[in-house]
């Protein structure tokens, strides 16, 4: 699985899942992000340092979407803390507490932790309490 989270809202705006960690798989992870979002030109894009981020192809749609990538410090875990945290607690309040028969199973199963539990029920405590997409409307009303 790969994912893309807003910084600001902690919200998932992008995910996919495949069989192998593929650069087609992150491809397809940061366009759905890009279609939901719409981001403004120069928006700062950060991954690690995997060889799916640092490919020519990924590189190419990140310069297309007027993105600025960012990428991993050699060694530094911290740069990742929060999409790891959220890869972290995905296992532990769903993967592991389930038995999946099939691939297609899991995808669903995932697919409702994030569109519907995660991003619009589960609250965070960094960002003042709230669900991340009540913290994201919250900013777009402040900001109109």
């Amino acid at each position: 699985m790969a994912s893309v989270m807003d910084l600001y809202s902690r919200k998932i705006v992008g995910w996919h899942m495949s069989e192998r960690m593929t650069k087609e798989l992150v491809l397809q992870a940061l366009k759905q992000a890009y279609g939901r979002q719409h981001p403004e030109q120069g928006l700062i894009h950060h991954s690690d340092r995997g060889s799916q981020y640092a490919s020519l192809d990924y590189q190419k749609q990140l310069q297309i979407y007027e993105m600025i990538g960012s990428m991993s410090r050699k060694g530094n875990c911290y740069d990742n803390a929060c999409i790891e945290s959220f890869h972290s607690v995905l296992k532990k309040e769903l993967i592991y507490l389930n038995k999946y028969e099939t691939r297609e199973e899991a995808k669903k199963s995932i697919f409702e932790y994030i569109e519907v539990f995660y991003n619009n029920q589960r609250i965070h405590s960094s960002i003042d309490y709230n669900t991340p997409s009540d913290y994201e409307r919250t900013y777009l009303i402040q900001a109109a």
